[in-house]
C-alpha cells in the first residue's frame, strides 16, 4: 500500500480528478493549501489575477492506493497538472503501513479497495 501526496496548481485540479477517475482511483483527499517551490513566491497568474508573495495558493491530494496502483495514479497526475511551466507541483509516495476501513473494520489492501 502507498500514499501518494501531489502538490499541484489549482486550476488543474479538475483535470487531475477526471483523469485519477479513469484510471479507477478513487481514494482521494483534497486540500487547499499554502507553498513555494523552486519558484520561490515568484509573481504567477491566476484566473487572470497576479498573486506575489512567498506562499502561493497550491492544492494537495492525498491517494491511498494498492501498488498495482501507484504508477497509473503518477501517470493520471502528471499528464492532467502538467503544464510545463515552474510551479507544476510535485509528487511524494510514501509506504503506506495500515489502513483501516472504520464502517466495516477491514484492514490493509482490503480497506483501501
Amino acid at each position: 500500500m502507498k500514499l501518494i501526496i501531489a502538490i499541484i496548481q489549482p486550476h488543474k485540479l479538475e483535470d487531475v480528478l477526471q483523469e485519477l477517475d479513469k484510471s479507477e482511483i478513487y481514494l482521494k483527499t483534497v486540500s487547499n493549501v499554502l507553498g513555494c517551490g523552486r519558484q520561490k513566491g515568484r509573481t504567477e497568474v491566476y484566473r487572470g489575477k497576479k498573486e506575489t508573495g512567498n506562499l502561493l495558493k497550491k492544492v494537495r491530494l492525498e491517494i491511498a492506493v494498492n501498488e498495482k496502483f501507484v504508477d497509473s495514479a503518477i501517470l493520471a497526475i502528471t499528464k492532467a497538472a502538467k503544464t510545463g511551466r515552474i510551479g507544476d507541483g510535485k509528487i511524494f509516495v510514501l509506504d503506506l503501513t495500515e489502513c483501516v476501513r472504520i464502517r466495516t473494520e477491514e484492514r490493509g489492501s482490503a480497506a483501501i479497495g
